[in-house]
């Protein structure tokens, strides 16, 4: 892991398209503001874990073959419109 010291109104680059910026400073608490493109998914790590473990329970999930059909045929009538 790389640490880093920064102060407020600073800001460190991942890449060279995200931006970490220190926001405010409040006691122990630190806000940061990422800019990054819209294509990158930015999420608290808890967050992302509840994502990873739904998607998870997603892939347990059995799919009957009808609703699939039933699902082309709506994409493919949503198509033509």
């Amino acid at each position: 892991m790389l640490v880093l010291a920064r102060r407020l109104n600073q800001s460190i680059m991942i890449g060279n398209d995200i931006e970490v910026v220190i926001v405010d400073i409040k006691g122990e608490q630190v806000k940061i503001g990422i800019k990054a493109p819209k294509s990158v998914s930015v999420h608290r790590a808890e967050v992302y874990k509840e994502i990873e473990q739904q998607n998870i329970e997603a892939t347990k999930t059995k799919i009957n073959p009808t609703d699939l059909k039933n699902i082309s045929d709506l994409l493919k009538k949503k198509k033509e419109e």
